[in-house]
């Protein structure tokens, strides 16, 4: 610090409040309306700003010691209860507000003393320019790409990474704010810098670490329904083929058919041609295929899926109720019919019993989807941390499952009731 008076301290932490507070809402979804947000933040930066005058003005020791490091915690407690996001990311948030704040304030301060003999205003100026260029490269280059990636940071951030980001902005600022190393020289300006860019490298290491991990798990979880798409593509050639096949033979049929109807007709015996068209309406009849759903893309999947089962002996119930335009991507229903669909089939395979049944049931109930699948299961089957095993194979597709149903604000539930698998799935619809 380079000292000065009220005023001068005034526009200091004003600057330091507004930098860490924008630079975290900039990045933030937030829990309430931008309106009432924006509020919230405005009230909350002038209370800070009072308080911290008023500290200035009465320890101004302690103020220069503790002021920096006690704003990790002030802002970052205020900004992560105004935040809709998770607390890890939130804390992500802050820990790199802090850090830029930091960057700020060493660079106004060893540029004023190196160059300028202290004064006062060089230090305001280069604050407020490196504070006003960090504000701007956010909103301009910095925000779309972190808002493409949160969804990503979100599934792999954890506690440990967390901690490990802290540990690393607290040890340097510790190191850079220490009291006594805080006299003007070259071996102060160079390790406070040295240190810094080193808690930089750290930071974008864990970030560009976890963003890289969560792309990773998002193209396993691609090639898993490309997968799943493909084995729907097979089984709908194998329809088609049973079709060519049943359409030949129908071909064949008809020339019988014919002959023998001309034979009614030139003996004008119209009695037994009549009983015979009747006889064959209703043979044409039973042999329709009756549609399992309305919608397209979930008949597809079940009728796939079901002509699979009972290729295994078991037994399929199915009742779906889905409308023909349905706001659920086609890509989510083949994420989530076909994985439980699959799961179902291992199951009843798995389970060593006689009789195997898969029941399937779909509604759509006002802005609510509701699927419900129960099964056959082994009597090993366990269901541990939202996945579920057995002694004999594990189980698939869950986390597919869950990721699409998340896109809906959804709910999954997965039990073991009366020696059945349940999986239960609620997805929330415009």
């Amino acid at each position: 610090m380079l000292g000065g008076g009220i005023w001068i301290a005034l526009l200091r932490n004003g600057m330091s409040i507004v930098l860490m507070m924008s630079f975290f809402l900039m990045l933030d979804r937030p829990r309430f309306s931008m309106k009432k947000t924006i509020i919230c933040y405005v009230a909350f930066g002038l209370f800070l700003l009072f308080g911290y005058n008023i500290w200035y003005l009465l320890a101004y020791e302690s103020f220069v010691k503790m002021a920096p490091l006690s704003t990790i915690p002030i802002i970052g407690i205020f900004c992560s209860l105004m935040s809709g996001e998770i607390i890890y990311v939130s804390l992500y948030k802050i820990a790199v507000s802090f850090y830029l704040f930091s960057v700020g304030v060493f660079l106004g301060v060893d540029v004023s003393r190196w160059w300028f003999h202290g004064n006062l205003w060089v230090d305001i100026l280069v604050r407020y320019l490196s504070f006003l260029v960090i504000l701007i490269f956010t909103w301009k280059k910095l925000r779309k790409p972190f808002f493409d990636s949160i969804d990503l940071l979100i599934q792999e951030m954890d506690l440990f990474s967390t901690l490990t980001l802290f540990l690393s902005i607290f040890t340097g600022a510790v190191i850079a704010y220490w009291p006594n190393l805080q006299g003007f020289s070259i071996f102060n300006m160079v390790r406070a810098f040295f240190v810094l860019f080193m808690v930089g490298i750290l930071q974008y290491t864990i970030l560009y670490l976890y963003i890289h991990l969560g792309r990773e798990h998002y193209f396993q979880t691609e090639k898993e329904l490309l997968e799943l798409n493909e084995q729907l593509l097979h089984s709908q050639l194998e329809l088609v083929k049973d079709s060519e096949k049943e359409a030949a033979r129908i071909r064949h049929d008809v020339r019988h058919h014919i002959l023998l109807i001309k034979e009614y007709v030139e003996k004008g015996d119209m009695k037994n041609l009549i009983r015979y068209l009747d006889q064959y309406g209703e043979n044409v009849e039973n042999r329709r295929i009756d549609s399992i759903c309305a919608n397209p893309t979930v008949n597809c999947i079940l009728s796939a899926y079901a002509r699979q089962a009972r290729a295994k002996n078991i037994e399929v119930f199915l009742d779906a109720g889905v409308s023909q335009k349905s706001t659920v991507r086609d890509i989510d229903w083949v994420a989530i019919l076909a994985n439980v669909f699959e799961n179902a089939i291992h199951g009843c395979v798995n389970s060593g019993r006689t009789e195997q049944e898969i029941d399937m049931y779909i509604a759509k109930k006002g802005n609510k989807i509701i699927i419900q699948c129960s099964n056959t299961c082994a009597g090993d089957l366990q269901i541990p941390e939202g996945n579920f095993q057995s002694g004999k194979e594990k189980g698939l597709g869950i986390s597919s499952i869950v990721k699409a149903v998340s896109h809906y604000n959804g709910e999954t539930d997965f039990t073991i009731e009366d020696g059945r698998f349940v999986t239960r799935i609620l997805l929330n619809i415009l």
